[in-house]
């Protein structure tokens, strides 16, 4: 999810609004329609995923037991359980945990994306007989966001028996150049939540949590609302995203600017990445993460650099330029090593938040990229390809196994 290979966006939610207090029914033809995201549902190949990994009954069983509440307070219960629920099914079905499904491979992160989708796209269209104010049905879709993805279910131990590692991926994104595209981090998050790390420094606890590819969803600030509750907490922490082909990077550098790459809502925003208090905004934020460690360490099959290159407008100037060995002082950002895009801003956002917290000397943390996952040789025409393939599994596999010994490498630099 670079500038370079980008495209996304991230979580319709976050707007506690609304509470059990009643609400005047909406207007006639006020209900809001699917988002452009939701509209994709009725294309052939999200109904294929869903329907090869038995996920298509999720968006059945939700509208049921939605139609069932006969207040907001029931309808919000609905959601939250039915939120949770999907999540941990997701989980499960990556860890080998439940039946499979279907025939399509454990590993993948697509499922739980579609599925979600058709709960939000109930819940955005959805008229119930004692009605819905505005700030309500927001309400909900944000408890349902939140519940699907894992932010509500972090779960660390007490004592200091276990490290703490928190994690982040992405939805799959680029979704109208081929929309059987599944994303390697979502694919590693799933895989990796609650798992315990071996590592020569003791056993790491992972926890991980799966952010949308919406601009708004990030000026909505729900990257510090889901993970402000743990930084103090955790030992390290990586945000991930998929990058470049071929390769994975640790980006050293994340800048104060979006670069208006289409979402998922095909909405592009450009500007200064939107925070709290920005007079005290910095244009750049830095890794702490071990990078030469993970850099050196043979972690597996795709080769990992340390990515010092950013592109700045140098202090007096007015023209970007492309700098290999990081920002000059005083320059303004316009792209980190990450691009500009979703990924370089939860980088940003959550570095940002490590520094604003005094968190700076203590904890590790940056940002990952992984390579872009690709389709076996023969299966690359989105038109006429299948929505999986050996390769395609085997790549998402090799991905999620590096991410895996990355987290190790650096949880026993850091330690």
């Amino acid at each position: 999810m670079t500038s370079l290979r980008v495209r996304i966006g991230i979580l319709g939610l976050v707007l506690l609004a609304g509470s059990a207090a009643p609400a005047s029914p909406a207007a006639a033809g006020a209900t809001p329609a699917p988002t452009v995201e939701e509209q994709r549902l009725d294309q052939a190949v999200p109904r294929e995923i869903l329907e090869r990994s038995g996920f298509d009954a999720v968006p059945l069983r939700f509208t049921r037991a939605l139609g069932t509440a006969r207040s907001y307070a029931e309808a919000r219960k609905v959601v939250v359980r039915q939120g949770s629920a999907l999540w941990k099914r997701a989980v499960d079905r990556a860890q080998g945990r439940g039946p499979a499904g279907g025939d399509l491979s454990r590993d993948d992160d697509r499922p739980l994306y579609w599925a979600r989708l058709g709960m939000t796209r109930e819940v955005r269209t959805w008229e119930p007989s004692f009605g819905l104010s505005e700030a309500q049905r927001a309400a909900l879709l944000g408890e349902l966001e939140r519940s699907s993805r894992g932010q509500t279910a972090v779960r660390y131990p007490g004592g200091d028996r276990l490290k703490r590692v928190l994690v982040t991926g992405f939805d799959p994104f680029t979704l109208d150049r081929d929309i059987r595209i599944s994303n390697p981090s979502g694919a590693s998050a799933l895989a990796l939540d609650g798992t315990v790390i071996e590592t020569a420094e003791g056993p790491a606890r992972v926890e991980t949590v799966v952010f949308p590819v919406r601009w708004q969803d990030f000026t909505d600030q729900t990257v510090e609302r889901a993970l402000r509750p743990y930084l103090k907490k955790v030992d390290l922490f990586t945000t991930v995203s998929q990058g470049r082909v071929g390769r994975f990077d640790v980006e050293r550098t994340n800048g104060a600017w979006r670069g208006g790459f289409p979402d998922n809502d095909n909405v592009g925003v450009t500007g200064v990445v939107p925070v709290p208090d920005p007079a005290s905004q910095p244009q750049w934020t830095s890794t702490t993460l071990p990078y030469k460690a993970i850099v050196d360490a043979d972690t597996g099959r795709f080769p990992v650099y340390d990515n010092t290159s950013v592109t700045e407008i140098p202090a007096g100037g007015t023209v970007p330029v492309v700098r290999a060995d990081g920002p000059t002082a005083g320059s303004t950002a316009r792209a980190g090593g990450g691009g500009n895009y979703l990924s370089n801003e939860i980088a940003y956002r959550v570095t940002l938040l490590r520094d604003r917290l005094g968190l700076h000397d203590v904890l590790p943390g940056g940002h990952v990229h992984t390579p872009v996952l690709e389709f076996g040789a023969g299966n690359t025409d989105p038109a006429t390809g299948a929505v999986t393939d050996p390769g395609f599994v085997k790549n998402r596999l090799d991905i999620i196994a590096q991410v895996r010994a990355i987290l190790v490498v650096a949880v026993e630099e850091a330690t």
